[in-house]
């Protein structure tokens, strides 16, 4: 079995060999997606999506406690909602792909494939917004998006991806604001204590925001090569849109203002995210929540008790079903136990239940922890504690080991020098003194590769002189190399 076992990895390329290969070899080995004759473009195979189904099903639930509403928006948009918001229109033009013809005929405006869809909604809300009495909006979006992508790379960076987008209209600047902040919240403790990945809250430099906003707010993940991933934004977009689509609406003093809006979005890119945190060089490593199956059972033993083993099998399967956790059986004769292993290992399901005749005399089973390797022999009478104890165990070792990843890479420098050290020579996050300069975060790209990823709430250490030009300090900013 050791040979049989060594075989299976080698399928794998070492994360340590090189990253991005191991990527690719593990959303292709573990079957989440496939390759669609569009470049850019992928297919998203029934592990991949249900992934997906998860991460929707949880954040829809938290959506609807919080009062928003769901809607659907058109896909095509016309050129000239564009033209209203010149700032929106100039941050998203190069990955615009546009439709000019249709039913044989060229059409009199071009319709842009909708890239995120504030100007459709904004439309939209100018006709339903009349009072206060219309307001807040609070309406959110699943949908799929295009934006042209020049270089790509699946679940991270496609040319179609699938995404949600809240769009609320408010009275004032202090509700608007309060939704944005709510939702960055929503969204920082989703990704911690449903994906396991501990991130990075803060705001975005004015030269990183989201175009057309007035502040975006995001949340950074580190991958295991020590590259960023924004893994979620919301953004105040003051009146700006409001101006552009004038969404106006009678106060309580009956007088004409115009409304405050926010929007605010997480995407598959979530699902490249945690494969990247999470994954080793064994393969996937999912966390339990949105694992498609949180425990596989393999029955073990020789020709002469396998119907009683399979028969034993199906009745805790039955059990943990009803019991509401996502369970599955391999019960194939013709596939061997340590193949199963391997194979159940590397598509990251998080708990493996194991039993053989032994364990049927003893009224025990095994259990065995895709994070730690632990093996634990447990009462079959106490089979549901136990699995949903191991699962929440799992998830909170896989949040433990990337916070721990992330801590020893994250570097404080204070000159550009240190920063350049570092990224060459390690992988990680730099937190670094910026005075506000725009030229001087655009020199640290130049010259390093590393963006701000975003002015954090809680910096470990607050900088007081800028890492480029050694004026004071106005921020400390975390600065990465990011998909």
């Amino acid at each position: 079995m050791a040979n049989e076992e060594k075989q299976f990895v080698t399928e794998i390329t070492p994360q340590g060999e090189d990253f991005s290969r191991w990527y690719i070899d593990v959303i292709k080995k573990a079957d989440l997606m496939d390759y669609s004759p569009v470049r850019g473009c992928i297919v998203f195979k029934p592990d991949g999506y249900e992934i997906w189904e998860h991460i929707q099903q949880e954040l829809d639930r938290r959506f609807k406690e919080t009062g928003h509403r769901n809607a659907y928006f058109p896909l095509f948009i016309p050129e000239s909602f564009f033209q209203k918001e010149k700032e929106h229109v100039e941050g998203f033009n190069p990955e615009l792909p546009w439709v000019t013809e249709a039913a044989g005929e060229k059409l009199e405006e071009r319709l842009a494939i909708r890239p995120t869809s504030e100007t459709m909604i904004g439309h939209m809300y100018e006709k339903w917004i009349q009072s206060y009495r219309d307001l807040p909006v609070l309406i959110n979006q699943w949908a799929n998006v295009v934006r042209w992508e020049k270089r790509t790379l699946p679940f991270l960076r496609t040319s179609e991806f699938l995404w949600q987008e809240g769009h609320t209209a408010h009275e004032n600047e202090t509700e608007a604001r309060e939704e944005t902040m709510r939702m960055l919240e929503i969204y920082r403790d989703f990704v911690e204590n449903y994906l396991a990945i501990p991130v990075i809250v803060g705001q975005k430099t004015p030269s990183e925001k989201f175009a057309g906003a007035v502040d975006t707010y995001s949340i950074e993940a580190m991958m295991k090569d020590g590259r960023a991933v924004q893994a979620g934004t919301s953004h105040y977009l003051g009146t700006n849109f409001a101006t552009a689509f004038d969404i106006k609406y009678l106060n309580r003093e009956n007088v004409q203002e115009y409304v405050h809006t926010t929007s605010w979005g997480v995407s598959t890119r979530l699902i490249g995210s945690l494969i990247m945190v999470h994954g080793d060089d064994r393969g996937l490593a999912l966390p339990p929540k949105v694992a498609p199956k949180q425990v596989m059972i393999i029955p073990i033993g020789p020709p002469k008790t396998r119907d009683a083993v399979v028969g034993k099998a199906d009745e805790l399967f039955a059990e943990l079903k009803k019991a509401g956790v996502r369970v599955g059986i391999d019960d194939r004769a013709d596939v061997r136990p340590g193949w199963k292993f391997n194979e159940y290992e590397m598509r990251g399901v998080p708990v493996r239940l194991e039993i053989g005749p032994r364990d049927m005399e003893n009224g025990v089973c095994v259990l065995v922890s895709r994070i730690s390797g632990e093996k634990k022999v447990i009462e079959q009478a106490n089979l549901v504690a136990e699995v949903k104890a191991m699962l929440e165990q799992v998830h909170q070792e896989m949040f433990d080991r990337a916070k721990a990843f992330r801590e020893e890479h994250f570097y404080s420098v204070d000159t550009l020098d240190e920063m350049k050290a570092s990224i060459e020579e390690k992988r990680g996050f730099t937190l670094a003194g910026w005075c506000g300069s725009e030229a001087c975060e655009r020199h640290v790209k130049d010259e390093t590769g590393a963006t701000s990823r975003n002015i954090p709430f809680k910096p470990e250490v607050t900088k007081t002189k800028c890492l480029v030009c050694g004026e004071p300090a106005q921020h400390t900013v975390v600065f990465a190399r990011a998909y």
